[in-house]
């Protein structure tokens, strides 16, 4: 098992930005893909972006492509989460989360996943 803890959420204006990180400890960090999912109130846990172990493949939710940026720091345990040009619909809690992989495949699905943190909040005001 691999420990996952966000940082990095607040309340920020739309067209803003904000950076999230997820520390990750317990395991060999650059063993895992990861991912960003994030919950609105009353909705689905959705995916957001996620990274393969190596750094060598992302792919993103089509609502914030060219507007999000996943990236990872091996050396460090972390994974980050860019995100510019906020809108309020980017409002949600927002979850990191880890797989074990042995490819550089990416993964988009919830079942993917079977370590989570407990997720940071983003509040994007009109």
């Amino acid at each position: 098992q691999v420990q996952l803890v966000e940082s990095g959420g607040g309340l920020v204006q739309a067209g803003g930005s904000l950076r999230l990180s997820c520390t990750a400890s317990g395991r060999t960090f650059s063993r895992y893909a990861m991912g960003w999912f994030r919950q609105a109130p009353g909705k689905e846990r959705e995916f957001v972006a996620t990274i393969s172990r190596m750094d060598i493949s992302t792919y993103y939710a089509d609502s914030v492509v060219g507007r999000f940026t996943i990236s990872r720091d091996n050396a460090k345990n972390t994974l980050y989460l860019q995100m510019n040009s906020l809108k309020p619909e980017d409002t949600a809690v927002y979850y990191c989360a880890a797989r074990a992989a042995y490819s550089s495949g990416t993964y988009s699905q919830k079942t993917d996943y079977d370590n989570w943190g407990q997720g940071t909040q983003v509040t994007v005001s009109s």
